[in-house]
């Protein structure tokens, strides 16, 4: 079992995964770290449950911009679903 660190908005939280994931985990980390911090840049100390809800946003927004073209995904759950399978 791999393990990784990562540091997000001045904290340090430690994940589990699967051997040979870790690369991967920390590539999604910086992805979400560079959007908090250009939310952070942008809004000032705005909270940090405001900053992760934000984050969380954007990217869902992201996410859904990627498969708008796909007319069997109508929601970001049905994205979500067709990119595990």
């Amino acid at each position: 079992m791999g393990e990784v660190a990562i540091t997000v908005n001045g904290r340090s939280y430690r994940f589990e995964c699967g051997d040979g994931e870790e690369a991967r985990l920390k590539e999604l980390a910086a992805y979400v770290k560079s959007r908090m911090d250009g939310l952070s840049r942008e809004h000032g100390n705005i909270g940090e449950e405001r900053l992760l809800l934000m984050t969380a946003l954007l990217i869902a927004d992201d996410l859904w911009d990627a498969t708008s073209g796909d007319s069997r995904c109508d929601t970001p759950a049905d994205a979500d679903t067709k990119l595990r399978a």
